[in-house]
Formats: C-alpha cells, structure tokens, sequence
C-alpha cells in the first residue's frame, strides 16, 4: 500500500530532474540518465522562490496567533463561564461552517477599508479571523479536560485569570498547540482561495497560487511543474 501512495511522488521526483526534452508519457517511469543543471527543480526553485517566502511570512505569524487566541477563547470557555458563554461560543463554531465563497466580496471591500488588501499582512488577517473558530474548539475541548482542582489550587495561591492561564493552563496545553499548529499551518499553506482573491500581485501571492501559474496558455514544462509540486509540498510534508 505504502508503494501505491509513494509512486505519484517518484514520478514527480524523476521527472522534475529531468530537463524539459526528456519529459513524456512513455518514459515517465524511467529515471534520468544523468542529471543537468537545466532540470525541472531549478527552474521551479528560480520561479517560486519568492513565493515561497510569501508563504512563509504569510503561514508563521498566522498559526502562531491563531493558535493562541483560540487558546485564549478555549480556556474562557471552558474554566471561566458567564452569562451567555454557550450562546456566543456556538455562533463563534457557526462561522466555521460559512462557505468562504460567500463573503468574498464584503471581505474585499473590508480589507480595501482597512487599508490591508493586497498585501500579506491583509492576507494573514483573514487566515487569523477564519482559524478562531477550528481552534476555540481544539483548546476548549482539551481545556475541558484538565481537571479543576489544578486552577482551584492556583485560586488559593492568589493567581488570576491571566496568571492562572500563563503558569498553569498554558504549560499544560503543548500538546494542544501541537495538534493546532500543525492543522493551521498545513491548511494556510494550502489555501488557494484568500491567496488569489485577497492577494492579486503576482509578485506578492503564496506559493499554491505561484505553482498554478506554471502552466502556461499552450505550452506546459511538465518538468517543472512536477518539481514545483515536490518543492510547494515539502514545507507540509516536513509538518
């Protein structure tokens, strides 16, 4: 089964070393003969290295800030209740359900007032506002597992509700930004959607949008292609 799942992946691998002649159908599962400069990998790195680094500045402060407001929000819900706790966390989760494509365009018009569209920093805005709900749900469920008496004790010691969350509900809650973080990171670096609508600059969009844009009108380098895949993949892969 293993050999079914990674065969895709040495098709990609062996084409994209291959330079733009050796690529067909009829030889596809044949290694290269010998390896040049002129293969698919280096004209994918040439093309999508600086949308690789869009990803990148786009990915990290999002899952980061994702994840620790939705531990924040997790932790309120599920320690600290108040009057109308259940109500605002069900309509925090009914945001979850919202197809994206439905708010696209009030969510252009948004990002144009605010002076944010366009560019990166509007991009990990919208990445931020759509993980909340997903992670609120993660924390506050591990949050409701941790038993009581832990913050009761913190209580008697005189902490509060930030001092509780930092020195005892946040330590206890690696695992849950495990989960979180690799959940996050793995579906803003994949997301297509917000890249090419928030983000219309070439220069400025993610690596998903990038790799897209290898195939040409009428001709496609399929050497390159592949490798770009191989390379846009490997940050996920490495998550």
């Amino acid at each position: 089964m293993a050999i079914v799942f990674l065969m895709p992946v040495y098709v990609m691998v062996a084409n994209g070393l291959k330079d733009a002649q050796s690529v067909s159908l009829q030889r596809m599962w044949i290694p290269p003969a010998q390896l040049s400069t002129d293969n698919g990998f280096t004209g994918a790195w040439q093309r999508l290295q600086p949308n690789l680094m869009n990803s990148l500045l786009m990915v990290i402060p999002a899952t980061i800030l994702s994840s620790f407001i939705g531990a924040i929000n997790g932790y309120l819900f599920a320690k600290w209740k108040f009057r109308g706790s259940d109500v605002i966390f069900t309509l925090l989760l009914f945001g979850f359900f919202i197809p994206y494509q439905s708010i696209l365009l009030p969510l252009v018009r948004t990002l144009q007032i605010l002076g944010v569209y366009g560019t990166i920093p509007g991009l990990i805005l919208v990445h931020v506002i759509y993980g909340i709900p997903i992670t609120t749900l993660i924390f506050r469920n591990y949050f409701a597992g941790v038993p009581t008496e832990l913050m009761d004790a913190a209580r008697v010691d005189g902490a509060g509700l930030i001092t509780t969350f930092t020195r005892v509900m946040l330590p206890l809650s690696i695992p849950a930004f495990v989960v979180v973080g690799i959940f996050q990171f793995t579906n803003i670096w994949n997301d297509f959607l917000f890249g090419v609508t928030v983000v219309p600059n070439p220069a400025a969009q993610p690596v998903t949008i990038a790799l897209n844009n290898l195939s040409g009108t009428f001709s496609v380098e399929w050497n390159v292609v592949m490798a770009g895949a191989v390379v846009a993949a490997l940050p996920t892969a490495i998550i």
